[in-house]
């Protein structure tokens, strides 16, 4: 199976987390590791050359910082241009049909604030629903998000655990469990 990374960070060389996450990730064989800001300083996307690799893979890894419930600009304006109709969704847009999508997420507090009594009073998987709405359209296999959680308080031990646990399940993902679907 052919996985491809992109990673979403504005500043990926300030964070300590998603940096080692996508270091580690290019020692994988099989593994594409696409540091999208990088590739787009200016945010003129390539589409051509995205829609290419997303057909190269058979697992697509959305890999992104969470913040103010949602994804960093780049992402968003990512799923815009390139997951165009006739391409990714619509009558004759089946290019992704069959892959699977999986989201890797890190996360600045706690898990416990990621609960219907928690500090933002909605889950996770509540918040993050428009990827799986968007992985319906675009006819890719949702698989469960991995995430990690408290990312600005783990110790440099927490987060190589991190960093195993985090390739283990891109690696070997599982499919969403009923509550996330």
């Amino acid at each position: 199976m052919k996985t491809l990374v992109l990673v979403f960070h504005p500043n990926l060389s300030d964070s300590r987390l998603n940096r080692r996450w996508a270091k580690e990730m290019d020692k994988q064989t099989d593994v594409t590791v696409h540091r999208v800001y990088e590739a787009y300083p200016n945010e003129e996307i390539d589409v051509v050359a995205e829609q290419k690799l997303l057909e190269m893979h058979d697992r697509i890894v959305l890999q992104f910082p969470f913040y103010w419930y949602s994804t960093p600009s780049l992402l968003k304006k990512w799923q815009d241009t390139v997951l165009t109709y006739g391409w990714a969704y619509g009558s004759t847009g089946n290019k992704l049909h069959g892959k699977e999508l999986l989201l890797a997420v890190s996360i600045g507090a706690p898990e416990s604030s990621y609960t219907l009594d928690g500090a933002f009073s909605y889950t996770l998987a509540e918040l993050l629903r428009p990827f799986q709405a968007t992985s319906n359209m675009i006819g890719t296999r949702y698989l469960t998000p991995y995430a990690a959680y408290g990312v600005m308080q783990l110790s440099e031990e927490q987060i190589e655990r991190t960093v195993n646990e985090y390739l283990a399940y891109v690696l070997n993902p599982v499919v969403a469990p009923l509550a996330m679907r």
